[in-house]
Parts: structure tokens; C-alpha cells; sequence
């Protein structure tokens, strides 16, 4: 029956009087009877008789209906909910401490137009006092005075009131119980089918993936290899589950998953496969610990832990920054974490912990895998090979918190973060340095003059943005560095190509649109600098480059790949037709002099004639940098095969010239160097985003892989859910790879030293007769 408990709670016979029936049903003390017992003050010292007594044989006033009679068996009175005063069985429902509900779903159905306001100013110790005592009255001594309130608080309103609720608990509180009346097997299943019963339920692949576009806090290239999946969430709910198997960490898939009200004692470290996860519940168990795989779960908005018993929490749960929601309420939570949600909400908690997460221990070092061993003349082998070094840095503009949210804000400060990118370089000591995303004031101010040290010299182009800006604003504006060996090579040529720039320059761009409204407005760069070995007298083209970010561009990635491979291919027929470097006399000179075991000092390595090229394709080349674009791609294809299709489906039938219409090609035979191992897992990690973008191309017919830096080491991945952090400043790998130089194809040039070279030959004729 609606009564429930009160079916048979009705006021007993005693010392009482009756309120006028007469009274208005607005009163906002309508449901107030005053019950006096022997020996108990009234507050008002008298109290008047009522003689509108209630008799059964007497209808009730006509403007009044009996449902409304506050004497009948449905209405009790109990408009105040108890806090404390636990001996009053009468009240079967205690709330927390501090809770006072609005809203009283068993006097709301009765009296659904009386108004019971509470006013937080009005909150006093008297304010808690029931309308009714419980059970018959007694004639005996009162169990409470005057001074005492039957729900154990004083009357004593100078006493110190404690401070009401926040928001923040007060939704604790509320989810906690919705949470315990959630305890029955396959709860929020069966609610789910309740609601949707009679409902045809539909899938729609395109709206699946832009609603997880949206939930992305930065867009990036994404390929979702994984099959049509119509249903997103388990429920073990109410089960008595004493542990979870395994295979159950293989649904990756998975966006809800309810535990709760079972008998777990720990959550597996597994459980931070579950990467797609945004509602965990885990409430009613009995676990004392969270594993630190639970900050994995970047993607939670929802994590409830209500009723176990848990102490504390672990640090990692700092990379949860898109969490909305933490319940802990019954828990045995340390204050420190407690204080801070029930004060500051779930945000700052998570926060805290993010900012004081100690520093984990590093990873172990990233293998160098060789791939050709073979024995060498170590001085001969020594000229023939170089090491190139590809890096995204993250610039600084680039790293917020709105993109890095999981970042402490120490890891994401671009002092801490340009330091150990400088390490890193002098640590892999590579020959050949391809920076991208470096800003003109690190650049001059920091970059260049600190690995000068390091024997490096540099070639530096900002983005098309900074021409025109004011030189301050122009600071800030990244570009790409590329940086070598002074000592090991010489600076031929330098040049940048503006993809933006050149496209509009074309002669086929007339009319075409989308040149000027898509590409044009992108003002990514690529430096390609010409290098002579200054030893072997080798040359090579090194390109550093940096394509658009954006996967709804895909089209104009594509066409700024095309259009750097044009360009490259004109640049190395430029290059092909420069003479020969005869003066290196300067060489002998940029070395330090070392001691000998004599004491005497080593006489320069007399350095090799320039080796000349017939044609641009001849020269070696690689290409470095950031291409926003995994294997499989468009831009990936057109790298690796050379050439463009006409009309290819990522051009979106957009208009560019040529380039849509008929194609390109180009005559070099490039492979990833990263090929020859698989490539690797990745080169950019982020919570939504672990993939392989970034690449060093080679011209086959010219160089050799011999060796490559290898992965990240996997067991320390398992507990970081993204970079930049403490031991990676940037949220890209560097990849570096060594390269020897196959049989040259070209004829060799005799470079002229001076008189010195004659003297020598003379000397060594002489020597010979």
C-alpha cells in the first residue's frame, strides 16, 4: 500500500488536543500538532483547548477533504526527515548527517500542494524537532527535557551549526544512494531494456564516428580498423563475483561497464586495456586499492567506488582529466583526498593528484637495432656512413592543457621540456638533425647557440605566417631546423619551399579554387638543404619537412606532398649541375689538434675528391619530418610508389590544376627506413591517438639502412597513457637511422689542394725512384 511503514503507526490515545480543521492548506505548519506529555513543558507554557474535536460520526467541512485531514491514516506528519535519533522506530528511514532533502516522496503523494520551505538561515537546532512522537505515549518520566529535541540535538541555538553541504557532496550523496538501490542482479541492463522495450534501436556508422571525432580533444588522423560493433556495455551487476577473467580485458570496445554489488577484493592491472571505458562502476565490493593501470582509462567521465574500502587512491588517476565524476562516499578515504572532493569536486581532486604524481622511474633505453653487421675497414667505414635524426619537438603554443590535459603542468613547461630535448640530441650525437614545430626564439635564442658545443651548424626557415608580423609576434612562429656536423660537412645550398606559395605560382592554378580557399591558407614549409661530405666527398639532399595536421584536409596533405616531391625534383637537378668543392684547404683547420702518443700532433686525414652527379636522381637523399599521415594513406602511397594518381579519391574531386587532373610522378625510389623492421608501433602517442606519422625517407638506389633506434619499452607504456610527460618532452619519438652509401654512380672529379698537393706528389715520386 502507498502508506508503507506507516500502515500502522496511528496515533494512540494520550494527552493531546486537536488543531482547528478549519485551517488553511496553504499553512506551511498545516501538518504541526503539538503533543504533550506528563511531566513535558510546553513551549508556550499553555496550550489552548481545541474543541474542534474530529468525531466519526461528523462529516468533514466542505471546504475541506479528508484526504487532507492530518488526522487520517495517511497523513503522519513527517515532514522533517530524522537527524540522528535512532531510538524513534516510528522513523524507519535515517539520512546521512547534513542531508535535508527537499523533497519527501510519502508526503509529496499525500499533500501534493503543501509547501515545506527550508531556509539555510532558518536552520537551527530546533528546526529538526518531528510533529509526532512514536508509539503510544507514555505516563511516566519523559525521556527527553525541554532542553532536548527527540533526535538527540539541543534547543541551544547559540550552539555552533556545523556548515551545510556543498554541491559537490550533496551529489555524492545522492549518486551513492541511487547506487545502493542499484544491488539487484543486472540492474542497469534491465533498466536499459525497460526503457527501450517497443524502441527499434539503430546503428549508424557515419554518426558513430563523428560522435567520436567530437569527443577528441585535438583532431587528429585516426584509422579505425575495427569491425561494426552494436553493443557497447557489460553488466556484471549483483552477481557475488569473487574475480573477472581475463578475456574480458580483450573487449576493447567497451564504454560502460558495471561491477558493482559483487564481492571483488581488486580490480585486475588489465583493466587498462580497457582504454574506450567511460562509465566504470565498481561500488559494493570489497576492494582496498586501486591498481596504478587505472589511470590507462583515459577516457572515463564516470568512475564510482561507492561502499568498498578504500584508503587511498593512486597518483595516476591524475591522467584522468576528462573525469566528471569520482564516487567515494563509503569509503574510508584519507582526509586529504576526501577534504578535497567534498570541497572543491571531483576536478580538483583529480587535479592534485596530477600536479603532486611523483616522478616514475625512467624507461630503459630504446635498443639500437642493427641490420647490416658486416666487417669494415673502420676508417673507410667511418666516411661511408652518417646517422639522420627526425624529431617533432611540440612547440609551446602547441602544448596546453586543453591538448595535454594528462600532462603535469612541470612536464608540459617548455623550459623543463627544451632541456631534455637538448639532451636527447647530444645523447644520440646523430650527424644529421631534422627539427620540426622549433620557434624562431628558441631557435636563435636557445637551439642554435647550445649545439654549436655540440660541433652542430643550423639551417632554419619559419612557418609563411611570420613574414609580415611584427618581430616579437614573429617569435612564437614554429618552423623547421635542420642541423649538421660542421666538422663532417659542407653547406652547398639551402632552400625553402612554401607549399602555399608555390601552388598559387603555378601556371595551371588559374581558376582553380580550391588552390587559393584550401591550400593556400596553410602555411607549412619544407627546408632542403644540399651537404658535401667533407671527407668522403659524398653529397646528399636532406629534406625537413612538416604537412598539415588537420584529417579533414587529407587533400591538402596530399598536394603538399605532391608538390614537395616537385619541387625536390627540381631542387636535385639544380644541385646535380653545381661544380665540384675544390677548396677544402679550410677543413684542416676546423679540426682541433690531438696530442699523439709522441707528442707530436696527428696529421689531418687528407680528405677525398668531390664526387660529381649526372643527374638529380643520382644523389642521395632523405626525407625527414612529420607527414600527418599513417601507412596506407594517400600521402603514404605517393611517397612510397611515386607517384599521384589523377582524380584520387582523397582529392575529394577538389580542383589543383594538374596535380588533380592528370597526376604526378617523380623519378626518385624512396623507402621508409623504418620499413625494413615493420615500422614501428608508433611515432606520436596520445591518450586518443597511437600511430605512426612521422617518417625518414631514403633513395634506395643510393643508401643503405644499416642501423635504426628501435621502440619505446612496452612495460612502461603500460602504466603512461600519452606524451609529453617527465622522460619524453614531446608528444612525438625521435627516429633516427644510420645510413651507408652505396657503389656511387658518377664520375669522380680530382679536387686541387695547391701547391702543397704538388709538393706531396713530388715528395712521394721521389721516394718511389
Amino acid at each position: 500500500m502507498a502508506d508503507g511503514t506507516y500502515r500502522f503507526q496511528q496515533p494512540v490515545a494520550g494527552q493531546f488536543y486537536f488543531q482547528q480543521q478549519t485551517q488553511q492548506h496553504n499553512h506551511t505548519n498545516a501538518h504541526q500538532r503539538q503533543l504533550v506529555r506528563n511531566g513535558t513543558g510546553s513551549p508556550t507554557g499553555r496550550l489552548k483547548f481545541n474543541t474542534d474535536t474530529p468525531s466519526p460520526s461528523r462529516s468533514p467541512p466542505l471546504n475541506q477533504s479528508p484526504g487532507h485531514n492530518p488526522y487520517n491514516m495517511y497523513s503522519q506528519g513527517q515532514h522533517v526527515m530524522m537527524n540522528g535519533g535512532q531510538t524513534h522506530q516510528r522513523f524507519g528511514m535515517p539520512m546521512q548527517k547534513f542531508q535535508h532533502p527537499s523533497h519527501h516522496p510519502h508526503h509529496s503523494q499525500q499533500h501534493p500542494h503543501h509547501q515545506h520551505p527550508h531556509s539555510q538561515a532558518t536552520h537551527t537546532a530546533i528546526g529538526h524537532q518531528p510533529n509526532f512522537s512514536s508509539g503510544a505515549l507514555s505516563s511516566t518520566a519523559p525521556h527527553f527535557t525541554p532542553t532536548h529535541i527527540p533526535n538527540g540535538t539541543t534547543t541551544n541555538v547559540d550552539e555552533e551549526v556545523e556548515e551545510p553541504m556543498n554541491e559537490h557532496w550533496q551529489q555524492q550523496l545522492q549518486l551513492a544512494a541511487e547506487s545502493r538501490q542499484a544491488n539487484s542482479p543486472h540492474y542497469y541492463a534491465r533498466a536499459v531494456a525497460q526503457q527501450t522495450k517497443g524502441i527499434q534501436l539503430t546503428t549508424s556508422p557515419a554518426e558513430t564516428n563523428e560522435n567520436g571525432s567530437e569527443e577528441r580533444s585535438r583532431a587528429k588522423t585516426t584509422k579505425d580498423p575495427s569491425k561494426r560493433q552494436d553493443w557497447m556495455a557489460l553488466d556484471f551487476g549483483g552477481q557475488g563475483l569473487r574475480a573477472i577473467s581475463n578475456p574480458l580485458f580483450d573487449y576493447v570496445f567497451l564504454e560502460k561497464l558495471y561491477l558493482n554489488h559483487n564481492k571483488l577484493k581488486a580490480l585486475p592491472p588489465n583493466i587498462g586495456k580497457l582504454k574506450g571505458l567511460t562509465h566504470l562502476d565498481v561500488s559494493g565490493n570489497e576492494l582496498t586499492e586501486l591498481p596504478e593501470e587505472i589511470g590507462m582509462l583515459i577516457n572515463l567521465k564516470k568512475l564510482l567506488l561507492f561502499d568498498n574500502n578504500i584508503h587511498s587512491l593512486p597518483y595516476e588517476m591524475g591522467y584522468l582529466y576528462q573525469l566528471d565524476t569520482l564516487g567515494i562516499e563509503g569509503n574510508p578515504l584519507n582526509e586529504v583526498f576526501k577534504s578535497r572532493i567534498m570541497q572543491e569536486g571531483t576536478k580538483a581532486l583529480i587535479t592534485y593528484l596530477k600536479e603532486e604524481m611523483p616522478v616514475h622511474l625512467p624507461p630503459s633505453e630504446r635498443d639500437w637495432v642493427v641490420l647490416d653487421d658486416s666487417d669494415r675497414n673502420p676508417t673507410k667505414g667511418q666516411r661511408e656512413k652518417f646517422t639522420a635524426l627526425s624529431y617533432n619537438t611540440l612547440c609551446d603554443r602547441s602544448a596546453t592543457h586543453q591538448q595535454h590535459g594528462y600532462a603535469p603542468s612541470r612536464a608540459l613547461a617548455w623550459e623543463y621540456r627544451r632541456d631534455l630535448i637538448l639532451n636527447e640530441i647530444k645523447g644520440y650525437n646523430a650527424d644529421i638533425v631534422c627539427l620540426q614545430e622549433i620557434d624562431q626564439g628558441s631557435y636563435h635564442g636557445f637551439f642554435r647557440e647550445q649545439l654549436a658545443y655540440n660541433d652542430y651548424k643550423g639551417v632554419y626557415w619559419p612557418k609563411g605566417r611570420a613574414q609580415g608580423m611584427p618581430e616579437e609576434e614573429a617569435k612564437v612562429v614554429d618552423g623547421c631546423a635542420t642541423f649538421f656536423k660542421g666538422s663532417k660537412y659542407i653547406l652547398l645550398e639551402k632552400n625553402m619551399i612554401h607549399f602555399g606559395q608555390t601552388a598559387v605560382r603555378r601556371p595551371d592554378a588559374k581558376g582553380q579554387d580550391d588552390i587559393y580557399n584550401r591550400l593556400w591558407q596553410k602555411d607549412n614549409i619544407a627546408v632542403v638543404t644540399y651537404l658535401e661530405n667533407r671527407l668522403s666527398g659524398e653529397r646528399l639532399i636532406v629534406v625537413n619537412v612538416h604537412l598539415y595536421w588537420d584529417p579533414a584536409y587529407k587533400d591538402v596533405k596530399l598536394i603538399q606532398a605532391a608538390i614537395l616531391m616537385e619541387e625536390v625534383t627540381q631542387l636535385a637537378e639544380k644541385y646535380s649541375k653545381i661544380p665540384a668543392c675544390t677548396d677544402k684547404t679550410a677543413f684542416r683547420f676546423s679540426e682541433p689538434e690531438h696530442s699523439t702518443d709522441g707528442g707530436g700532433t696527428a696529421t689531418p686525414v687528407e680528405p677525398a675528391p668531390s664526387v660529381e652527379y649526372s643527374s638529380g636522381s643520382q644523389i642521395p637523399l632523405i626525407i625527414c619530418g612529420d607527414f600527418n599521415s599513417y601507412p596506407g594513406s594517400a600521402v603514404h602511397e605517393l611517397m612510397s610508389r611515386g607517384r599521384l594518381i589523377e582524380d584520387h579519391p582523397d582529392l575529394e574531386k577538389r580542383l589543383y590544376g594538374n596535380l588533380s587532373r592528370v597526376g604526378m610522378s617523380y623519378p626518385f625510389n624512396l623507402k621508409s627506413a623504418y620499413g625494413a623492421i615493420g615500422e614501428l608501433d608508433f611515432t606520436n602517442y596520445t591518450p586518443d591517438f597511437a600511430d605512426v606519422i612521422d617518417y625518414i625517407w631514403y633513395t634506395s638506389n643510393a643508401l643503405q639502412v644499416t642501423g635504426l633506434l628501435g621502440a619505446v619499452d612496452k612495460e612502461y607504456l603500460q602504466r603512461v597513457p600519452g606524451f609529453p610527460n617527465y622522460h619524453f618532452p614531446s608528444d612525438h619519438l625521435a627516429l633516427m637511422a644510420e645510413f651507408s652509401f652505396k657503389s656511387k654512380k658518377g664520375k669522380v672529379v680530382e679536387v686541387d689542394f695547391g701547391p702543397q698537393r704538388d709538393r706531396d706528389r713530388d715528395r712521394d715520386r721521389d721516394r718511389a725512384t
